[in-house]
């Protein structure tokens, strides 16, 4: 089962996150971005991803993620979260500054 919610930007929107781009473009990382337009490193909530779940009587989830804080936010809605299911990329010379963010700056597990 694959549960959508429109949180683009980690929850800034889409309007932010293209700005975020933009300051990104100029040299600022992604976690920076985020800070300069005035933003969390990461807004998104997890409760209603939660609610979906419980509505469609989904008792526990494996959760494909490289992120431990999506875990940790099911879990605090309730979720079983069984097993976190990492998603493995070799980084590329377009992703490896960003990947490398993401796991200095936002804990991901890469």
């Amino acid at each position: 089962m694959v549960v959508y919610l429109r949180q683009e930007g980690r929850g800034i929107g889409l309007g932010n996150k293209i700005r975020a781009y933009a300051l990104q473009e100029q040299g600022h990382d992604t976690v920076d971005a985020n800070r300069m337009l005035g933003f969390a490193d990461d807004a998104r909530t997890y409760d209603v991803a939660a609610a979906m779940l419980a509505d469609l009587g989904v008792p526990q989830v494996a959760l494909l993620t490289n992120n431990p804080k999506k875990v940790d936010g099911l879990r605090a809605h309730g979720v079983d979260v069984v097993r976190r299911v990492p998603i493995a990329i070799a980084p590329n010379e377009h992703n490896a500054d960003y990947l490398a963010v993401k796991a200095k700056k936002m804990g991901h597990e890469l």
